[in-house]
Parts: structure tokens; sequence; C-alpha cells
């Protein structure tokens, strides 16, 4: 059992942290968050304005504020950004709050999943494929470095991943009592 206040999903974009996060939060009576909505409600602006105004490295600085202000708290169930565990500062705070889901999916499957999305500032190219395996190349080292726990989505549906983690949450993480 590794004991941690909050749940934490990791993985890129297009692996189902917010579909799957949503149903894991219900299943354990957790609050859930999503970390980029959490950044639009603090900033007042969507994703692509910020990329757009400040470029990644203004995101990226937006996120890590924010990522330290709910991880700060309890009983969540976090779902962050595909390049959150880029910073340092963000690995320390997720490892050291969080009991860490990687959910990995494949570039395959990402493209398919992700081929009507336009709301992905990284993804408005051409070469989306290409990014995609850049970004794997570069993150999923991270991700695995920092998982408590992984599951690769590519195998199941929504429901299906979730009634897997269920299984797997309830023999590996234990809620850390909220007095501690």
């Amino acid at each position: 059992m590794n004991p941690a206040p909050n749940l934490v999903l990791i993985g890129p974009m297009g692996a189902g942290k917010t579909c799957i996060g949503r149903r894991l939060a219900e299943r354990f009576t957790l609050d859930f968050v999503d970390a980029d909505q959490a950044i639009v409600d603090a900033t007042g602006a969507s994703i692509p304005a910020i990329f757009e105004h400040a470029g990644e490295a203004g995101f990226r600085q937006h996120e890590r504020q924010v990522l330290q202000a709910l991880l700060a708290g309890r009983n969540q169930l976090v779902s962050t950004g595909g390049g959150a565990v880029l910073d340092p500062d963000n690995r320390a705070a997720i490892a050291e709050r969080g009991f860490v889901v990687y959910l990995r999916v494949s570039v395959a499957a990402q493209l398919d999943r992700l081929a009507r999305d336009r709301t992905r500032p990284l993804l408005q190219r051409p070469d989306r494929e290409d990014v995609l395996h850049a970004m794997a190349a570069l993150r999923d080292p991270l991700y695995r470095g920092l998982a408590d726990l992984t599951l690769d989505t590519d195998l199941y549906t929504p429901a299906e991943a979730t009634a897997q983690l269920v299984l797997r949450l309830a023999a590996q993480w234990q809620r850390q009592d909220p007095t501690a």
C-alpha cells in the first residue's frame, strides 16, 4: 500500500485522463479536478489563448502555480496536462502529494482519438504524428519514473479502464488519513 492524500493521473493527451478521471473520482468519492480547466478558471483565458499570448513557457508557469495549489489539498483526483511532468517542481509535488497513475497510450491511438481535435495548441501543425512521437520520446521516461501504477489505455474503453483501475487501486493505494 502506498498512502497519499490525492490520486493524480498523468499521461499524454488522448490517454483518457479526464474521462477516466471523472469515473474514478466518482467511484472513490474524490473531488475531480482537471488541472487545465483550473488554469482556465484562474486566468480567465482559454489554453489556446494563453499559448498565443504567453507562449508555452507562460502556460507552463501558470500550470506550475495551479498544480502547487491543487496538490496542497486532499481527497482529490487531479487530472494533469500531458506536459506537467516536464517541470521538476511539478514532478516533486506530484510524487509527494499523490498516488500517481500513468495512463499510457500509443501514438497510433492518440492520432485516432485526437483526429478531430483542434483545441490543443501543440498539435496545430501538419506533422501531428511526428510531434506526438517526439513528445512521447521525451515524456514517457518521466511518466514511467513518476508512476506508482501504469495502465495502457489502448486496450480498454473508458469504462473498462476504470474497472481495471478500481481493482488495482484498491490493492495498491491507501487514502491518507485526513487528520495526517
